[in-house]
């Protein structure tokens, strides 16, 4: 018992935040090295609470000052949402179990705990420490940055490519909180569909909405289709705020929803959120010969480009879905984020007829 209470670094609210807490953060890295005090710089409420505070230990040159820690969200709302499929509880298990093997870059995690029925909580250095550029939601890539992440989409997709074997390893990628997940997206489709496209206005053109609420009431079907490809590690939530940089380099953030899918799944994502539309349509046929060629790159060639083309379609409605739904709920992600994104994607699915591709 007291070894468990040594060990424990899962904390509930931010006041929980003391010494002898990061004193046992610290200690995993310099037994002797003592943390003098804690000071909370910020807090943030969204899918989960997120907190940057500076750390003054005698650890110096071995563990960084200021951290950034993930707990569930302190938002009713937001916790309901999250908590039942126990999201932040699948990123820390990605980070302690996949996260070694995954060619991407990564933050520096410094501890990461969930302990069933007790809570979660995953600690990692400050970006900001590291020389590393947080993006934010609502940022527009550069069509160079985009060739960057496209890269990096495509070497991590092909490094787990086709390893059904990760499922029987790593049960809780598509496992309970995985079903949990679905099932409540199938059950709540419909009327968080119809609440987002009526607090969107006049962002989604109204032609969309009788295939959008199609689309939700045939949620269940839809979600086997587009799961029906080629299976392999993806991070299903590629969006520009989920992304940092250093020396130009991507690195991803935020794998809680983490899981296997279709590779093609993650590039949809990626640019139909984090293009401006003008230049997406630009950009946009150039960008997926890339991420083909990169896959050749790794040994996975042969691929049917113009199937590709059609799934990469076909999973636009994805994050039309998933900016849609955030919006309906509220309270998860900056309003004014949010809304862009909309405008984003909801023009992404227009110009692809994206509705058409999954026949409704």
């Amino acid at each position: 018992m007291l070894n468990s209470l040594k060990n424990n670094i899962v904390v509930h609210r931010p006041d929980e935040l003391s010494k002898q807490w990061a004193q046992r953060i610290v200690n995993r890295y310099a037994a002797n090295a003592k943390v003098r005090s804690v000071d909370i710089h910020s807090i943030n409420i969204g899918t989960s609470t997120r907190l940057r505070l500076s750390v003054n230990h005698e650890a110096t040159g071995i563990v960084p000052s200021r951290w950034f820690v993930k707990t569930p969200s302190l938002a009713i709302k937001s916790r309901a949402i999250t908590a039942l499929p126990r999201l932040l509880h699948k990123e820390v298990h990605f980070y302690n179990s996949l996260s070694r093997s995954t060619p991407v870059n990564l933050p520096q995690i410094l501890a990461a705990q969930s302990r069933f029925g007790r809570g979660t909580t995953l600690v990692m250095a400050d970006l900001d420490e590291l020389g590393c550029k947080p993006g934010y939601t609502a940022d527009a890539l550069t069509v160079e940055q985009a060739r960057r992440v496209v890269e990096k989409l495509a070497g991590f997709h092909a490094h787990y490519w086709n390893k059904a074997e990760l499922l029987k390893t790593h049960r809780w990628l598509n496992g309970f909180s995985h079903n949990i997940e679905n099932h409540m997206g199938t059950l709540l489709a419909v009327p968080l569909m119809k609440r987002g496209l009526t607090l969107a206005g006049n962002l989604v053109p109204i032609k969309l909405h009788h295939s959008a609420l199609r689309y939700a009431a045939d949620r269940r079907r839809i979600t086997k289709i587009l799961a029906s490809g080629v299976q392999t590690l993806v991070h299903h939530d590629c969006h520009p705020g989920n992304l940092f940089w250093n020396q130009g380099e991507p690195g991803f953030l935020d794998w809680q929803l983490v899981r296997m899918g279709e590779g093609i799944s993650d590039l949809a994502y990626f640019m139909a959120t984090s293009l401006k539309p003008e230049c997406r349509r630009r950009h946009e046929k150039q960008l997926l010969e890339l991420y083909l060629i990169s896959l050749a790159k790794h040994g996975i060639g042969g691929l049917d480009d113009v199937r590709y083309y059609q799934r990469y379609r076909a999973h636009l409605v994805y994050p039309f879905e998933a900016m849609i739904v955030t919006l309906a709920i509220g309270g998860m992600m900056d309003e004014h984020s949010n809304l862009e994104l909309i405008a984003r994607v909801a023009a992404a699915i227009d110009d692809h007829d994206s509705y058409a591709a999954l026949a409704i």
